[in-house]
């Protein structure tokens, strides 16, 4: 009974918090995008003369109208018209584009909505799938990094990944929170040994980000080298490359995860013709190959461009349009993203250093996919929120700070960071 006892506690205190961290994390964001919009109004009408949808976004009226509206910009609008009206005109244009947004965060609203129940129903279940799905994920996390760091390093990891910048997305209308837990869920199970559930985890993440078939690599890693709760002890001594589990039918179940995007494909294909229109809306997106992680290489670029714009007053060399940023703010942008990905570079790092390899392979394959295919416009776009859902990442920087007593101090510093992108999101300033 003890032991019973001592079990629930624990997962009773992982559950507070979580919770605790979802609360505060998310009062900064709205405290600080209510103000901002507020205050500012839409500081940048052009963008949202582009982006906006009001009828989707400003349905709930009213107090929704100050409290979730703010929030509901950007990707929020394609989320939402998926919800709305499907994958409506997938040919060509705004439904080609809108081919890029995976199926399974908007298919979740919509049931959530009470099966597409009008735009008010259904901007409030986008907010409150969001948010139950963060919380879950930090949940999981918090049962993870006990696994792998031990409890000491689980309250520190989940706080510091819900005050980064980049976690602004979190509980929004987007679908970083859903892929969230899905890819924790999917360590976490193959962790303990439940293959069939981390299949059918990768493959939820399959469905809801092109980058969530990258997960078959990690786990594949730790069926055959651990480490595992359910084989603890190497079976055939591997050395090396040599894997130190043998294949057994349960791997199977790990053929689960391309599934997710088969589905997609197929959907696409019986339902509008085209099974392969999320391939084609990444030139929509003026996404294109630039080399295996080209896009570093472009973004490095487009920072000193940006360094001789700021220096001498010259906008030749601005890369995002000059309708949306003014060259001034699109070249602080540009040196802003490259300082997210240096940052990133000892992160990535110690990742190797003080978690199993999976964890680090897991984050490496993840990265090269936006980083290979840049956008032409930006070419670190949106990294902080790519950032973000990399909880490995957090996981070594809980563990850094911790040993370093500078936990608060990066805390503070993130919030202040995140304080920041929320304001700017809510005025319809791009902010990765």
């Amino acid at each position: 009974m003890g032991r019973l006892e001592a079990r629930l506690g624990d997962r009773l205190s992982g559950v507070r918090d979580a919770l605790g961290v979802v609360l505060l994390s998310r009062a900064l964001v709205w405290i600080s995008a209510v103000l901002s919009a507020g205050i500012l109004g839409a500081k940048n009408g052009f963008n949202a003369g582009l982006d906006d949808l009001p009828r989707l976004t400003d349905a709930a009226g009213g107090v929704g109208h100050a409290v979730l509206t703010p929030l509901a910009h950007w990707d929020s609008v394609w989320y939402l018209g998926i919800v709305d009206h499907d994958y409506a005109s997938i040919g060509a244009g705004i439904g080609q584009a809108r081919a890029a947004f995976f199926p399974l965060y908007p298919l979740l609203v919509w049931i959530a909505s009470g099966l597409g129940g009008g735009p008010g129903p259904q901007l409030v279940a986008a907010f409150a799938v969001s948010l139950v799905a963060f919380a879950g994920a930090l949940y999981l996390l918090h049962r993870l990094v006990e696994l792998e760091l031990g409890r000491e390093h689980a309250l520190p990891t989940i706080g510091l990944l819900s005050l980064f910048p980049g976690a602004l997305f979190f509980g929004l209308p987007y679908a970083e929170s859903v892929f969230l837990l899905v890819s924790v869920g999917a360590f976490y199970a193959a962790r303990r040994g439940r293959w069939a559930v981390a299949g059918a985890l990768a493959a939820g993440a399959a469905a809801t980000r092109s980058a969530g078939l990258v997960l078959l690599l990690p786990l594949a890693m730790l069926y055959l080298y651990g480490p595992r709760a359910d084989r603890p002890a190497p079976e055939s001594g591997g050395t090396g490359f040599r894997p130190r589990h043998r294949l057994r039918p349960d791997a199977l179940w790990l053929g689960l995860a391309p599934l997710g995007l088969a589905a997609y494909c197929a959907y696409l294909g019986v339902r509008h013709g085209h099974a392969f229109a999320w391939v084609d809306a990444q030139r929509a997106w003026t996404r294109s190959f630039a080399g295996p992680f080209g896009g570093l290489v472009n973004g490095v670029t487009a920072a000193w461009d940006g360094v001789r714009e700021l220096v001498t007053g010259s906008a030749g060399n601005v890369y995002l349009h000059r309708g949306r940023v003014d060259p001034t703010r699109a070249a602080i942008e540009d040196l802003a993203l490259l300082g997210f990905a240096i940052a990133a570079v000892p992160a990535v790092v110690g990742t190797f250093r003080r978690l199993p390899i999976a964890y680090g392979a897991y984050v490496v394959a993840s990265l090269a996919l936006p980083l290979s295919f840049p956008a032409s416009a930006q070419p670190l776009e949106s990294l902080p929120r790519y950032l973000a859902v990399l909880f490995p990442l957090f996981m070594w920087l809980a563990a850094w700070c911790r040993e370093r007593r500078v936990t608060d101090l990066v805390a503070i510093a993130f919030a202040g960071g995140l304080g920041l992108f929320a304001a700017q999101y809510a005025a319809w300033e791009f902010v990765s």
